[in-house]
């Protein structure tokens, strides 16, 4: 399909899913081969830090959601619902500077698809995200009672963190071959983007006169959508979600366009 079609992004993980499936399995595999644990660590290791995410700022911080902060069960669940949906993000982004070199010998195969690498690392890390939401809705049911049906909204407003995801996956791997030192940039801005999204805080306690510079963030919109979703009840705003998808969605075309620009001369580089 033509680099003009804002669908190939999308098609491409259709037309290989043959080649996807087994190197998205391999991936899961690889990351927890040799451990003693294996894969109980996709759930240890969130729920570690979560807990301690929330001595800080239920404990110390004893910030306000509209609960009683001091309820650790009910504030780790705000955090947890955040953080697990921020992490596909700052997962795949913090590798991707790399991820081009861990795999040079696909680049070397001129046959092989390189541009598919970055669905591999998203729908590995999507994995993880599946995991987390079955913890977080047990626990859920657990300590608040049964949720809404709005629950059900939850993958619907996730699609835009994943054409994000892809997008910035694309972009960044193919800059990580020829500017190495882009890995040291992209850890600290996906640190900084934490803490600029509504994750240890509601949106609402940004200050007025910076409310319009926070709502650039995209983030903003997405996890605010899926807390009400499952917290409150609501349904999504369907126009703000709507223009969310568009965006990623132009986003993550506009990063697969600049992959395939810049791919021609990745074999020269490894």
């Amino acid at each position: 399909m033509s680099l003009l079609n804002p669908l190939t992004p999308i098609v491409l993980a259709g037309r290989y899913r043959g080649l996807l499936l087994p190197l998205v399995r391999r991936k899961i595999s690889a990351r927890y081969r040799g451990s003693v644990l294996g894969t109980s660590w996709a759930v240890l290791n969130p729920l570690i830090m979560l807990g301690i995410y929330t001595f800080i700022f239920s404990v110390i911080f004893q910030n306000k959601w509209g609960i009683d902060s001091s309820s650790r069960p009910e504030f780790a669940l705000f955090l947890f619902s955040g953080l697990i949906l921020y992490s596909v993000f700052a997962e795949c982004v913090n590798e991707a500077p790399s991820v081009l070199l861990q795999n040079r010998l696909y680049i070397r195969q001129l046959v092989f698809p390189t541009e598919l690498l970055a669905w591999v690392s998203v729908l590995a890390t999507l994995f993880n995200l599946l995991i987390n939401w079955v913890i977080l809705i047990l626990f859920y049911s657990l300590v608040v009672g049964l949720p809404t049906s709005t629950l059900l909204y939850l993958p619907v407003i996730a699609l835009p963190v994943v054409l994000i995801t892809l997008g910035s996956v694309w972009i960044i791997s193919s800059v990580g071959l020829y500017l190495r030192d882009i890995g040291h940039i992209v850890g600290l801005l996906t640190t900084a983007l934490l803490f600029l999204s509504p994750i240890f805080y509601p949106a609402a306690a940004v200050p007025e006169k910076f409310q319009a510079y926070y709502a650039l963030n995209p983030f903003v919109h997405i996890l605010e959508m899926s807390k009400g979703a499952l917290f409150y009840g609501q349904h999504p705003n369907w126009i703000q979600l709507g223009a969310s998808l568009a965006g990623s969605w132009i986003f993550a075309w506009l990063g697969y366009i600049w992959f395939m620009k810049t791919k021609r001369g990745f074999p020269d580089v490894v």
